[in-house]
């Protein structure tokens, strides 16, 4: 007998609202952490009195390293996925914890240093049922939009 190792997470068939538009929200999320995590680094940079420009790309890659985990493990969402009414769910159908959080975050952070698998990812979130990215795929999690 075949179970379907998704199942307590909503039909893509049945129960397509859960799905629909998550990919492009996904992008819109991106583009508002982004934003946010830029504003983040405005404290630091006027605390280090301007130093951390010589190593501003290592410092704004951990403070969204940091960003993303915490508001995964404390939300399933980072802010702008809350803007955008959509959360990440694990295989159970449960929000992450830390530990998923953190992994979750080391997926996409590795598939943003390595800019083919970054490319698959997003081939993946417009063609697979789910809208998984390589990260979730890996993982076994899916971005959702939330039950109002």
């Amino acid at each position: 007998m075949h179970t379907d190792s998704y199942s307590n997470l909503p039909d893509p068939q049945r129960q397509s609202e859960f799905y629909e538009g998550v990919t492009i929200k996904r992008f819109f999320a991106w583009a508002i952490d982004f934003v946010i995590v830029a504003a983040l680094m405005v404290p630091i940079l006027i605390f280090t009195f301007g130093l951390v420009l010589f190593i501003l790309p290592f410092a704004f890659a951990a403070i969204g390293f940091a960003y993303r985990v915490v508001t995964l493990a404390t939300g399933s969402a980072t802010w702008g996925m809350r803007m955008m009414a959509i959360e990440f769910r694990d295989i159970a159908g449960q929000r992450f914890d830390l530990g998923q959080a953190f992994m979750h975050t080391l997926g996409y952070t590795l598939s943003l240093m390595i800019a083919p698998l970054q490319l698959v990812s997003i081939i993946c979130m417009l063609a697979t049922e789910r809208g998984q990215g390589l990260t979730d795929m890996v993982l076994n999690t899916v971005a959702l939009n939330r039950r109002a």
